[in-house]
């Protein structure tokens, strides 16, 4: 098997890592600032951490650019990459193959060429940098699917059409598409948007076809599309209808305690994670550690948040609310300022019309026997927020983002553990987070705790398709040079 070399810059954790790497790309190097989502970067890909000071000897400012690249990850600034000549010579001389990465595109403009103040433009632009000064043979870009919205009130385009023009600009092919990673066998609704190019003088030497246009991966379900001809870097979606996974696919073999069956971790590991064989780890080391650091579980990662008596019951509410097709705004008509308490008795009973009782939880706890009793539940638990919501069993969970407290767990009164998030985002059990697990709302400024590392990441499975379009392309490209240097090397021409 070829194959070909990738740089991985806002690396992240490495979930866009872990899909390249499953479609046949070997790390060259990954840059990423936080600290503590490199951990676990380097945990994963690179060695092992078996203690705290090795990691952090290594992540140290004082740690120079080339002493980290040496290891495959630079945990610094991309401009600090920008700036070490040396490691730039090397990049070029390699004859790197793939760049890609998610760089926040939020205030992205052209304009910003001219606007160097424009703190927002600098991290796409810097991303720009290093492709023209690297010129690997691909490109991938990935943001969220807003980015493809038009900044009306400014009357510029969207920031990934001008980030389609930049790099076609810097000489490459680009294919915008807009995928769903449902679609490629993530148990959840994740739309994203990607750029995916290919140098301008390979895609010709191929005859790749690429768009200007946007193609959706909800096209490879319909028997026509408004396309001509399907894209050539398009990635291949593979899951629709009935065959679209869901919360119960994700969690079915796990519980509170762990895993749920003895052969279960096999299952996810190999079925839907899939890339066991693709992290640089010693199986049989952390299999040890896991047991010294997690006694109460052989799934890493899964620890089970401290829920107050109060908050327990609330979540229980919510799901028989969800199940009663309740909406949970109902919650917030007890916390009304200057409404008499017989008003909201009247408001809330009124919703409740439809109720079944006795209201009963998932987990067989018994809320309220009688209308009655539930009102005065509903009363008691009044809160103004009520953007929490179980997930349902027999839905893809919605998109999974950086905080822990958004979801509710489909049958247990409490929130999601990292592990169950890490599922849903297609990570194998054999994927370890590091570094602390939550933070506060300040510290989220700066922090990447394990839950931010798993929100912010690209699925893998997702990932994959993507990688294994361009892995073709390159396979095909790689075909044709050698071909073309047969007959020279036949005649004696170096």
């Amino acid at each position: 098997m070829v194959q070909f070399t990738y740089i991985d810059l806002f690396a992240g954790c490495g979930g866009l890592s872990l899909g390249l790497e499953k479609a046949g790309f070997e790390l060259e190097l990954a840059v990423e600032k936080s600290d503590m989502a490199a951990e676990t970067f380097y945990h994963n890909f690179i060695h092992r951490i078996k203690s705290d000071a090795q990691w952090k000897k290594f992540a140290s400012s004082e740690t120079s650019v080339m002493e980290q690249a040496q290891q495959k990850l630079v945990v610094k600034e991309l401009q600090a990459v920008l700036e070490c000549q040396e490691l730039i010579q090397k990049l070029k001389d390699q004859d790197i193959d793939l760049i890609a990465g998610g760089p926040p595109c939020q205030g992205f403009s052209l304009a910003g060429r001219r606007n160097p103040k424009d703190i927002r433009n600098k991290l796409p632009w810097q991303f720009l940098e290093l492709v023209d000064k690297v010129r690997p043979k691909a490109v991938i870009i990935e943001n969220v699917s807003g980015m493809k919205q038009n900044f009306v009130k400014h009357n510029q385009e969207a920031p990934f059409e001008q980030l389609r023009i930049a790099l076609g600009e810097l000489g490459y092919m680009v294919q915008p598409v807009l995928i769903n990673a449902m679609h490629f066998g993530v148990p959840q609704h994740r739309p994203r948007v990607m750029l995916i190019a290919v140098r301008k003088d390979i895609g010709e030497a191929l005859n790749i076809t690429t768009y200007s246009e946007t193609w959706k991966s909800d096209y490879d379900a319909m028997e026509t599309s408004p396309f001509q001809k399907r894209p050539d870097l398009a990635p291949v979606a593979t899951h629709f209808g009935e065959d679209i996974l869901t919360v119960k696919d994700a969690l079915w073999d796990i519980n509170n305690k762990g895993y749920a069956f003895s052969s279960s971790n096999k299952k996810y590991t190999q079925e839907q994670g899939g890339f066991a064989q693709n992290i640089r780890e010693d199986i049989e080391w952390m299999a040890s550690a896991i047991k010294k650091i997690n006694r109460k579980s052989d799934l890493p990662n899964h620890n089970l948040r401290n829920h107050a008596e109060h908050i327990q019951q609330r979540f229980r509410l919510y799901q028989y609310l969800q199940a009663n097709n309740i909406p949970p705004k109902i919650l917030s008509i007890p916390k009304q300022k200057d409404v008499s308490e017989a008003s909201i008795v009247i408001q809330v009973k009124e919703r409740l019309v439809n109720a079944k009782y006795p209201a009963k939880s998932p987990d067989g706890k018994i809320l309220a026997s009688n209308a009655e009793e539930l009102i005065l539940l509903i009363i008691e638990l009044g809160t103004k927020k009520h953007s929490q919501r179980p997930l349902k069993w027999g839905a893809p969970a919605p998109t999974i983002v950086s905080l822990p407290d958004d979801f509710v767990h489909p049958s247990e009164p409490r929130t999601l553990t990292v592990r169950e998030m890490a599922r849903f985002q297609s990570f194998p059990d054999n994927f370890e987070f590091r570094s602390k697990e939550t933070t506060g709302s300040m510290r989220r400024r700066f922090e990447v705790p394990q839950y931010t590392q798993v929100g912010n990441a690209v699925p893998p499975l997702m990932a994959e398709a993507a990688g294994k379009v361009l892995y073709l392309v390159l396979k095909q490209y790689h075909s044709l040079i050698e071909e073309n240097s047969e007959p020279l090397k036949k005649s004696g021409i170096n």
